[in-house]
């Protein structure tokens, strides 16, 4: 459709250009002479017609001012490009009119095959208003002709000189790669304490393929002077206003995967107004963002800088302070996991490995030989348990139903042999922030977008191999069989991992919570990129296979002839003493002194 609407457009400019040619040509029908009738004309006619001309005249000089001689001309098109950028600029205005990135699809593009590279900004549903202060009232650069005084592929220079004698110059410039646009505005129209006001109305055009979670994604994000990074409209499908009074070194309108932003050099924005707005009925439109900002002068000369591209860690540290935040790594406590360990080691392994499928595989392989010591620790102190299980049984079997009794012997039991039930759990939480640090990278990880593997076309979203025309609440209109797989294998483990580990005395069977939660992340995850479901699953089977090995290397005949021998030293030597020994005594301790106090207490009802 867009290779006719591109083939319509050239048809009608070759019939104007034909029709203009032909009326140039061909001379026009010579009329009969008309009869000479001397008429003079009157003075009064002549200025009724000049006087529209006049008007006209003055109302431009009245509002443009010194501007008003620039409010007329051509405008021509300047384009600069790069290996990752398009970007036309106008003449009038000086003003951007589109940007491309060339190497990058929308998922409706590359779902239909199509190639045509994607938009982030045109001049349709991105407008950017520079005002001017002059001393008839404001002058708006997008009303204005600038003259183009230089243009090649990386520069564009736009012109004005004022009759006065006074000049406005902007100048962009496009290095030889990546997605940073320089632009700055200088001249002596331009006074250096005037403050120039600037308005960015971008209407965010959907990139990705579900709607929802790209209005959830879509966000104006700023960064103070004070270093502080603010998102407003993240995870919100509703509109948003807010006025911010600190001085703000850059914005941005970030998206799932893309940002545009701009950034100022040596100054700062004195503050904004951010607003978003969710179309109701249009859906093509994700969020109609708008920014209000004013700036100096003189930070202007001194330079902005534009970023429109991935939110491709390494590529947004190339803009200034804070903007690699664009890219959400999770909560505080895990970001330095995704930035200095994942994020680079996927980088790695992608400069090697193009299939990103086993991609994935090879990042979890090394992920999980890492952990082996872990996994062999908590496999050992599982062991230790099953050793324990028989003298568990019979503490029960001797006290009865008494679960506080139960649970007191139990731990005499654990500080007899020198075990601790803790120790097998310890090195499971210590992967626990592994698991939540792929959770939050995955779905915001550029990496994956628009690379297939095996039934997914897409890993960073959801496969969908199975949907239907409605909506099923928790589950949405599809299944992913990635998340099914990952659930069937999330059960496995539950299963294998109950039937080596002994049941621990108490209220609640842990054994029967532990098939909840794979149940759980079944209906979290159905709409979560492809890449972590697959991730998750991959980390099971290999978990399980770790386990299997680490089996073939723990004697629990051995395991349980040191527990005896542990118990024998117990009752004849001095009692070594550790944090855990102490907390168990403290235990035991609280527990007999409870167990008393509940004897006495029952004792006393009887005697009344």
């Amino acid at each position: 459709m867009e290779k006719l609407d591109k083939n319509y457009i050239i048809g009608f400019i070759l019939l104007f250009v034909m029709y203009g040619t032909y009326m140039y040509f061909m001379p026009a029908p010579v009329p009969p002479e008309p009869e000479k009738v001397e008429q003079k004309a009157s003075p009064a006619n002549t200025q009724a017609e000049l006087a529209p001309v006049i008007v006209d005249s003055a109302q431009l000089v009245q509002k443009f001012g010194e501007f008003a001689a620039a409010t007329s001309g051509e405008a021509k098109e300047v384009v600069l490009e790069n290996d990752q950028l398009k970007v036309t600029l106008s003449s009038k205005g000086g003003n951007l009119s589109s940007v491309v990135l060339t190497k990058y699809k929308t998922y409706e593009t590359y779902a239909n095959g199509g190639e045509e590279p994607m938009k982030v900004l045109d001049a349709i549903n991105s407008k950017q208003k520079l005002e001017i202060a002059t001393g008839t009232g404001t002058v708006d650069l997008r009303d204005l002709y600038f003259n183009v005084t230089e243009s090649t592929s990386n520069k564009a220079v736009f012109a004005l000189q004022l009759p006065n004698g006074k000049t406005v110059t902007q100048t962009y410039t496009l290095p030889t790669e990546g997605f940073i646009l320089d632009y700055k505005v200088e001249g002596t129209a331009l006074s250096s304490s005037q403050n120039v006001s600037l308005t960015w109305e971008n209407k965010l055009q959907q990139l990705e393929k579900d709607m929802l979670e790209n209005r959830k994604a879509a966000q104006i994000n700023y960064y103070d002077i004070e270093e502080d990074f603010n998102d407003i409209g993240l995870n919100s499908t509703s509109d948003e206003i807010e006025d911010i009074e600190e001085k703000v070194k850059w914005f941005s309108f970030k998206q799932k995967y893309f940002t545009s932003g701009v950034y100022v050099k040596d100054s700062y924005f004195d503050g904004l107004k951010a607003t978003l707005l969710v179309p109701t009925e249009d859906t093509t439109v994700v969020k109609d963002a708008t920014v209000n900002t004013t700036i100096s002068s003189t930070a202007l000369a001194g330079g902005l800088q534009y970023y429109f591209g991935p939110n491709d860690l390494e590529e947004l540290k190339k803009v200034g302070e804070g903007f690699h935040k664009n890219l959400y790594l999770g909560y505080d406590i895990i970001k330095p996991i995704n930035r200095f360990i994942f994020v680079p080691l996927f980088d790695w392994v992608e400069s090697f490995i193009s299939n990103y499928g086993l991609l994935i595989i090879i990042v979890v392989l090394m992920i999980k030989l890492t952990l082996t010591p872990l996994i062999y620790k908590s496999y050992t102190s599982s062991a230790k348990m099953r050793v324990l299980a028989p003298e568990i049984a019979e503490i029960k079997e001797k006290v009865g139903d008494d679960a506080a009794k139960v649970q007191q012997e139990t731990m005499k039991l654990y500080q007899q042999v020198g075990v601790s039930p803790l120790s097998g759990c310890v090195p499971m939480l210590l992967q626990m922030p592994i698991l939540m640090s792929v959770f939050f990278l995955f779905p915001n990880m550029e990496m994956f977008r628009q690379k297939s593997f095996l039934w997914a076309n897409d890993l960073s979203t959801y496969d969908a191999p199975i949907s239907w025309g409605f909506d099923i609440p928790v589950i949405g209109n599809h299944l992913s069989l990635f998340v099914v797989l990952m659930t069937i294998s999330s059960l496995a483990f539950t299963y294998y991992n109950n039937q080596i580990t002994p049941t621990q005395p108490g209220p609640v069977d842990m054994k029967k919570i532990s098939y909840i939660f794979p149940l759980v992340f079944f209906f979290v995850l159905n709409s979560f990129p492809a890449a972590l479901s697959f991730y998750y699953l991959v980390s099971n089977l290999v978990t399980i296979a770790q386990q299997l090995i680490v089996k073939r290397f723990v004697d629990e005949d051995k395991i349980k002839t040191i527990l005896e021998e542990n118990k024998r030293n117990y009752a004849t030597k001095p009692k070594k003493t550790n944090k855990f020994s102490n907390y168990l005594q403290k235990q035991l301790e609280a527990q007999e002194a409870s167990n008393k106090e509940k004897a006495a207490s029952l004792k006393n009802k009887k005697k009344k």
